[in-house]
């Protein structure tokens, strides 16, 4: 499938900014795709034609992608039908809430009945927008994890959430159904986080690992039918499986989490984890944004089970 052409007006924000590198931020591509882009004349700055990457940008210029001469594109998906609800839309933003069991996007493994392909036969604008073949996504929940997922429906709003998450500005919140108490109401995990040298697809806790740390408090504490608690995490970072991984080194492995956690009593059979929160500055109106997603039937038929109201868990 060839690309449309496609163009970019230059924003304040990307003043003073390599054309290689805006290009990336816009369009979600890697820098060597990018400088490939450049270099095979592919990009043009105000209709010229411009070889050089190194070019600094100016406000208000545009920038055109010509389709012909871009790298290849994705092949074109069939329309997915995976379930998911929208917990807010507009032009440049969309939060749903990610159903367990769906795959947030394609990869090794997964080619098709992913959220991402589900979103665009939705909202076909998101084609366009960030990595061919991740569009509109700029994080993503394991597949087993349920809750809040915001994607991004233009270039500009990609390019803002993107900068927002590695600034560590959104903040995350999810409940965690673990086994065992915790050793106090509240505290901090500060472990760094790397690939398992024994299981390339897992992770864990290592010294060589990658900066990570979840803050966690009590929200309830069970004995019956097995000792477990309801715990509330916030992410600072937002490393792969970071909540499954953390809980399970100090001995809260998740209910239900088959590779780091024990089974659940219920028969689930998926880490009860959810993303409860999303709370983020709306990439183009500055507006704050906070946005929370009702927790799935199997988390909220596990609570009940150990005599709990789901309504108690708090995100504050």
């Amino acid at each position: 499938m060839n690309e449309r052409r496609r163009r970019f007006e230059i924003p304040a924000s990307l003043a003073g900014e390599r054309l290689d590198r805006a290009l990336s931020l816009l369009t979600g591509r890697s820098r060597s795709e990018t400088a490939k882009m450049v270099a095979d004349s592919c990009v043009l700055i105000d209709g010229e034609v411009s070889p050089v990457g190194s070019r600094r940008l100016s406000p208000d210029e545009v920038v055109e992608v010509l389709p012909d001469r871009a790298p290849d594109a994705v092949q074109e998906r069939e329309p997915e039908i995976v379930p998911f609800d929208v917990l807010h839309v507009d032009a440049d933003v969309v939060v749903v809430n990610k159903p367990s069991g769906v795959v947030t996007h394609p990869g090794t493994g997964h080619s098709s009945g992913t959220l991402a392909d589900a979103l665009v036969a939705r909202f076909p604008d998101m084609a366009e927008v960030g990595q061919p073949d991740r569009p509109g996504i700029v994080h993503r929940l394991d597949r087993g994890t349920s809750g809040a997922l915001v994607c991004a429906r233009s270039p500009l709003a990609y390019q803002g959430l993107i900068e927002q998450l590695s600034r560590r500005e959104v903040r995350r919140i999810y409940a965690a159904l673990a086994r065992g108490h915790p050793p106090s109401p509240r505290g901090t995990i500060d472990a760094r986080i790397g690939r398992d040298p024994h299981n390339r697809t897992l992770m864990a806790v290592m010294a060589t690992g990658r900066e990570a740390r979840t803050h966690y408090s009590t929200v309830e504490l069970f004995t019956h039918p097995v000792e477990a608690s309801l715990l509330r995490c916030q992410l600072s970072t937002g490393r792969t499986h970071q909540i499954r991984v953390h809980l399970a080194s100090i001995g809260l492995p998740l209910l239900g989490d088959l590779a780091y956690g024990v089974p659940d009593p219920f028969g689930i059979s998926r880490p009860l984890l959810h993303a409860s929160q999303l709370t983020f500055q709306h990439p183009t109106s500055g507006a704050e944004m906070s946005v929370a997603a009702p927790m799935p039937a199997d988390f909220v038929e596990a609570l009940r089970e150990f005599g709990s109201d789901p309504s108690a868990f708090s995100m504050n």
